[in-house]
């Protein structure tokens, strides 16, 4: 079963929130986080993108970017604009897009959960990645960017939320790109130990929507320390790390769309005539499939719709079956030559949040020849995979809203 504990959260002063939060680190590259910072001295992207004060040709892996942002981190605290909370609290998160809402708990999560795949994963992660996630939590001796997690809906934690989320909130703003943040505070001892008691009884496992490098981050810091303390006892703060845990009945993923730089030497008729060996291909105009197994692809400026032909892709495997799969294994692979789509250098991912007008653009601008529009996978399919103890193909999932950096810390 879970372990899900309340933390004495490190937060924003309510005057400062909506000044101090920011993106997540990985949405962008470190010239779009210096636009945003310049008319913004207080934004928590100087502590999870600290390059942003320093000079633009800077080793970003560099011990001076990961110093600057743990001094970036003090400055706040030492400023008064953020405080630790006195007594460990959980959390509520709600974030609003368009007419999509979801509400998640913020709390601590077991690190030992991760290693026993109590927290299941469905991802691999690079171990550069990881380590730059490690040298951020280590210098700043804080966990600054929650992992997303779901979990199957549970009726008596939608109760608990429902009530708690009747309150005051403790922060209420909308950001620059339109999203809705609203976050409470759960200060009642009573209500936090039900909330506990029903993750450890009721939810056997938690799994990792988005931030597997985060969580494996926080789960080989947790045991470096356990391994360096002689003195520990499980209790510690670095025995967990930290989350937001919504309902997967309130997720909302997007596609990953793709787009490929060249054809391998053909037209674009003679493409199509390639891959009709193994899809049905059909000008349509569409440029959205409306059903898994479906694609819409743009090239030579016009949309077609393509599906895989019967027996082209296992229908049973939870992995085989995936839409990124198929696309991957019938056609990227044996007629692009995209063997390898973690390091091909021709295929570009384009989250669903673009649109397909990005994929229009990409392939009117001459730099790509062909583009192709996913439908969505879905949460039920990420756990199938999940609990089947596989990984899903590279850039499978797209998740809208990203989870706000800055609201909350998770002081070690």
């Amino acid at each position: 079963m879970s372990v899900v504990r309340p933390f004495r959260g490190l937060r924003p002063s309510r005057e400062f929130a909506e000044k101090i939060a920011s993106p997540p680190y990985d949405v962008l590259d470190s010239q779009e986080a210096r636009n945003l910072v310049k008319d913004n001295p207080l934004s928590f992207l100087r502590v999870v993108k600290p390059e942003v004060d320093l000079a633009p040709e800077i080793d970003l892996y560099s011990e001076e970017v990961y110093q600057q942002g743990a001094r970036n981190l003090r400055r706040l605290m030492e400023d008064g604009l953020m405080a630790q909370d006195g007594n460990p609290n959980f959390y509520f998160y709600r974030q609003i897009m368009g007419d999509h809402s979801q509400i998640g708990l913020v709390a601590s999560v077991s690190a030992e959960d991760y290693d026993n795949d109590v927290i299941k994963k469905h991802e691999f992660t690079r171990k550069e990645k990881e380590e730059d996630r490690i040298r951020h939590i280590e210098t700043q001796n804080a966990q600054c960017g929650p992992v997303f997690l779901t979990y199957p809906d549970l009726g008596e934690l939608d109760a608990i939320q429902q009530s708690v989320c009747a309150g005051e909130p403790e922060y209420d703003f909308t950001a620059d790109d339109g999203i809705r943040h609203t976050f409470w505070v759960v200060s009642s001892s009573e209500i936090s130990h039900g909330i506990s008691e029903l993750f450890t009884t009721k939810v056997p496992f938690l799994y990792v929507a988005d931030g597997h490098h985060r969580s494996a981050s926080g789960a080989i810091v947790a045991s470096r320390r356990k391994n360096a303390n002689s003195g520990h006892t499980g209790r510690e703060e670095y025995n967990y790390f930290l989350a937001v845990i919504f309902p997967k009945s309130q997720m909302k993923i997007l596609a990953y769309n793709r787009a490929v730089k060249d054809l391998e030497g053909r037209s674009s008729q003679q493409f199509i005539e390639e891959i009709s060996k193994k899809f049905t291909v059909e000008k349509t105009g569409v440029k959205e499939p409306s059903e898994n197994q479906e694609f819409s692809m743009y090239v030579g400026s016009d949309w077609y719709t393509i599906k895989p032909l019967a027996g082209t892709f296992s229908a049973d495997d939870p992995v085989k079956s995936l839409d990124a799969s198929i696309l991957q294994e019938n056609l990227l692979n044996p007629v692009l030559g995209i063997e390898n789509p973690r390091t091909a250098a021709h295929i570009k991912f384009v989250g669903g949040i673009r649109g397909t007008a990005e994929l229009e653009k990409l392939v009117d601008s001459g730099e790509y020849s062909v583009a192709f529009s996913m439908y969505p996978t879905s949460v039920d399919q990420l756990i199938a995979v999940a609990d089947s103890g596989n990984v899903m193909p590279p850039k499978s999932t797209w998740f809208e809203p990203k989870l706000r950096s800055g609201l909350v810390v998770h002081a070690l």
